[in-house]
């Protein structure tokens, strides 16, 4: 097991800054206000998860409707992953799609969708050249609509 690392002085060009982080290290991007946090994290790509500590609703709400990313966990960071009644999974870089539970089998498999037209029907009619009948029907369902 890898001890956890605190990464300080760090500056947005550094490559931890610009990957996504899959190991222990914790880079500190000091902030002023609560804003300041949400609105750095918003003006970039989009992360694979979101960790909010906070007890007030209205600011982890805002959180929430403020920043796009795959999945957020608040007030814990560990447990996330193990939410398998919830998707896992990114957004834009981080990739698209759940992958845990019934959002992993939809991900994972291709639905095969198949049309069948009846034999006999109507679609003849919005075939050219167009005459009086299809004028007909197109008064009527511009009559509808």
């Amino acid at each position: 097991m890898l001890p956890p690392v605190l990464l300080s002085d760090i500056h947005d060009d550094m490559a931890v800054m610009r990957e996504e982080i899959f190991g222990p290290l914790l880079p500190l991007v000091p902030y002023d206000s609560f804003d300041e946090a949400v609105a750095y994290v918003a003006a970039r790509p989009h992360p694979l998860a979101l960790y909010v500590f906070e007890q007030d609703t209205r600011r982890i709400d805002g959180v929430l409707s403020r920043t796009q990313v795959g999945g957020v966990t608040v007030n814990d960071t560990l447990f996330h992953i193990a939410q398998h009644g919830l998707p896992f999974g990114g957004v834009g870089p981080s990739g698209m799609g759940g992958y845990h539970g019934e959002a992993g089998f939809r991900t994972f498999s291709h639905m095969k969708p198949v049309f069948r037209q009846a034999r006999f029907n109507g679609s003849g009619l919005l075939d050219p050249p167009y005459g009086a009948r299809f004028r007909r029907m197109l008064e009527l369902l511009l009559k509808r609509g």
